[in-house]
């Protein structure tokens, strides 16, 4: 084994060395491995298959030690421990050819076994540091078991909460998808890709996902170069500029050609314009469905693939069955396969992998840091950070720490769906329950009764498809009256109850798409009945998209947005309900009022008649008849136990030129009674442009902690840099003109000021 590891040894050098030497040194390495190399060894390299292990996919990989022995695969996902990947590493050193390691991944999307809150839970902490800190310890955890690749983070905008990946990203906002991006690339790579604690992270979906026709998954996108550059493509470009390793192509088609077969995509755009020397993936059996996307057959669509700019297969094995062949017929090229080749050996060099490839299977460091009680106390930080109170008639909450609470709803004792959506690598079966969670926080000072209430859904089909994956919440075969009546005489007992309602975990995330967004017609039955009894109903939502809550918003007193909080959302939901934490996440989408409104988002245009803003109906107006065309809760939306007071901006000056900075300034107050955060808003809105403009855009937030009474000055530094946009000829410019600056708690309520660009 020493010779093997020593064969290597160039690879440690490298990370001793200025980045000139070291990327010399790895150029070197490189070079002289690949001279060795066969063409089918080179193809192999470009053959990523399952583990099995999680399910991802409806494709499951064959024969794979038989390929790791051929020199066929160059890396493998969804496999953990690290007794299971040193043995099968093991494989690749010992009984390859040329013994080059494999590379192990999989979807760390907002955890490992510690699971965070939902990704568009996370981006409503509007907490970057939080945000980092959660990938960070994602990373510590997955590669303590054998993990070095996350295909994480998703940074696709979605403007429809129908689609159900929505989930999976921060929102609709361009400038803080990208500051997220940022965050969670950081905390994946940290400072040193070869270090055993750090993991490579991979862009996803290049490009457009998000937005997808009607919401429905890999669906097809259509969309102006102008809107692509200014919105959709920024925060995978932020996530690259942080130093992200790899990219993975998105399922839908981009100016009518897929995004796995799209060379202006994968070459012009990410190789030339944005330099990105990383390596390409593609997603789940992609190449393959170029076919059903009627680009030819596997051979035609594998050529097409690579030929695009593509460098890794993901289970198709299109590239390992077919490249071979198209090579012999001129269909490609082997500089191609060289190119991709040398993308993924770059990967597993910057992993410090021919060094030692087994750096990421120790044992010892698998039973201390995965799921550790420090990495669970952070997890319940965040989630409660990220809970969004929507409504608070009243001063319903914060709750008493006395008396009975009846905890009512299908998700009420579901622990398995408290992790949320793509939380492959959770221990489901030791996730407590909201219930659980509540009655170890609370203890004995809380009488708590729980009951069903309802089932999840009426039609136990639509429940099977909703509760995959072991999310399985029970049935009660009775009528809806008969339960709801058993539920009643629970509400009946308590002093104030507590509804869990809203989605199941799997209603949401891939293949998840949905054509209505109301609360399921049962469970809104149920809450009118709990409502009727008088008592104090406080609606606890989970949910992993936008809802439309006209009717809830209407009548319910109190709504707490949870999303699904991940490992420790039954404690996190227990300090927010009772006051140990005062919630302060911000919504990053946008509610609507109805799905005829989606999409529906802050930085529209505007169009030659705009309608004004108090969302009442005007004739000959760009307006609903039949909707208020205000949202149901805007952007950035997002209330405290507390309250906050802001003052007139005040700038610094009324011009700036190109090389200038303006100092916009505000005073928060807490005027409240609670200690508490709040997100400060900027908003900047460019009135008089070569082509439309939005009307208003994110151009900067702090989150900033007030005691009660006090006062607090934020200052925001605007610069050039935050006034351009990519004009009509995609030049990146800013225009001379007059723009106005917004602050507030949220898009729409904001104080206003106005300055001009010289």
């Amino acid at each position: 084994m020493k010779k093997v590891v020593g064969t290597f040894l160039l690879a440690l050098i490298a990370w001793h060395t200025s980045p000139a030497q070291s990327n010399q040194k790895m150029d070197t390495f490189i070079d002289q491995l690949m001279a060795k190399m066969t063409v089918e060894e080179k193809i192999g390299q470009l053959n990523l298959v399952t583990g099995g292990e999680a399910t991802t996919g409806t494709t499951v990989s064959t024969g794979v030690e038989a390929k790791i022995k051929n020199g066929q695969i160059g890396g493998i996902f969804s496999m953990s421990t690290p007794a299971k990947i040193r043995k099968t590493q093991e494989i690749a050193i010992k009984q390859s050819r040329l013994k080059i390691p494999i590379i192990f991944g999989m979807d760390v999307i907002h955890g490992y076994r510690t699971v965070f809150p939902i990704p568009l839970g996370l981006a409503a902490t509007w907490d970057m540091n939080l945000i980092q800190q959660s990938a960070r310890i994602a990373a510590e955890e997955a590669t303590a078991d054998g993990i070095n690749w996350a295909f994480s983070p998703m940074v696709d905008i979605s403007r429809d909460p129908r689609w159900g990946r929505i989930s999976e990203g921060a929102g609709e906002d361009t400038y803080l998808s990208s500051r997220v991006a940022e965050a969670i690339v950081h905390g994946f790579q940290g400072d040193n890709l070869a270090a055993h604690n750090t993991m490579m992270a991979c862009v996803k979906h290049f490009a457009l996902y998000g937005a997808a026709e009607g919401g429905r998954d890999y669906n097809s996108t259509d969309m102006s170069l102008h809107r692509m550059y200014n919105e959709y493509l920024p925060p995978y470009k932020a996530a690259l500029d942080a130093g992200a390793g790899s990219i993975m192509t998105s399922f839908n088609d981009i100016n009518g050609v897929p995004a796995s077969a799209n060379k202006w995509l994968m070459t012009d755009v990410l190789r030339k314009q944005w330099g990105f020397k990383g390596l390409v993936v593609t997603d789940y059996t992609a190449v393959n469905e170029l076919t059903a996307h009627g680009l030819g057959d596997l051979q035609q669509v594998s050529a097409l693939s690579l030929n695009a700019g593509v460098d890794m297969d993901m289970v198709g094995e299109g590239f390992l069955t077919t490249l071979k062949k198209s090579l012999d017929a001129g269909k490609v090229k082997i500089a191609d396969i060289d190119r991709a080749c040398r993308f993924v050996l770059e990967a597993k060099y910057k992993l410090g992998l021919f060094d030692d490839p087994y750096r990421y299977c120790d044992e010892k460091r698998a039973k201390t840091v995965i799921g550790s009680a420090a990495n669970h106390a952070k997890a319940r930080e965040i989630a409660a950070k990220s809970f969004v109170l929507l409504k608070n008639e009243n001063q319903v909450l914060p709750l008493k720490k006395t008396g009975t609470v009846a905890v009512i709803g299908p998700l009420a004792n579901s622990g398995p769906n408290m992790p949320g959506t793509w939380s492959v690598s959770a221990e489901l079966d030791k996730t407590a329950s909201l219930v659980e969670g509540m009655k170890a926080v609370l203890g004995n000072k809380v009488n708590i009764l729980t009951h069903l209430g309802s089932n999840l859904l009426e039609d136990s089909i639509y429940q099977n498809h909703a509760t995959m994956f072991g999310r399985t919440i029970a049935r009660d075969s009775r009528k809806e009256e008969e339960i709801i009546a058993d539920a009643l005489k629970v509400a009946q007992q308590s002093d104030v109850v507590v509804a869990a309602l809203g989605e199941a975990s799997e209603m949401s995330g891939e293949s998840s798409s949905r054509s209505e967004l109301d609360i399921p017609k049962n469970q809104q039955n149920l809450l009118k009945a709990l409502l009727a009894t008088g008592k104090p109903v406080v609606l606890v939502l989970f949910t992993g998209r936008p809802l439309t809550l006209t009717w809830e918003d209407a009548h319910v007193p109190a709504i707490l947005n949870v999303w699904f909080g991940g490992t420790e959302t039954g404690k996190a939901v227990a300090d927010v309900l009772f006051g140990d934490v005062v919630p302060s996440g911000k919504i990053t989408a946008t509610f609507p009022r109805n799905v005829g409104q989606i999409p529906i988002y802050y930085a529209h245009k505007n169009t030659g008649r705009p309608y004004g803003n108090s969302g009442d109906f005007e004739k000959f107006k760009s307006n609903y008849l039949d909707v208020s065309n205000s949202p149901l809760y805007p952007f950035g939306y997002g209330l405290s136990y507390t309250s906050f007071t802001y003052s007139d901006i005040r700038l610094d000056r009324n011009t700036i030129d190109d090389k200038g900075t303006l100092q916009a300034s505000i005073d928060i107050s807490n005027t409240g009674n609670y200690d508490a955060e709040e997100t400060v808003q900027l908003y900047i809105q460019d009135l008089v442009g070569s082509v439309t403009r939005p009307v208003k855009e994110l151009k900067g937030f702090q989150k900033i902690f007030l005691k009660k009474g006090e006062q607090k000055t934020v200052n925001f530094n605007i610069k050039v840099d935050d006034l351009k946009f990519f004009d009509n000829n995609l030049n990146y410019v800013a225009e001379p003109g007059n723009f106005k600056v917004y602050i507030g708690s949220n898009s729409r309520d904001v104080k206003e000021k106005e300055f001009e660009l010289l």
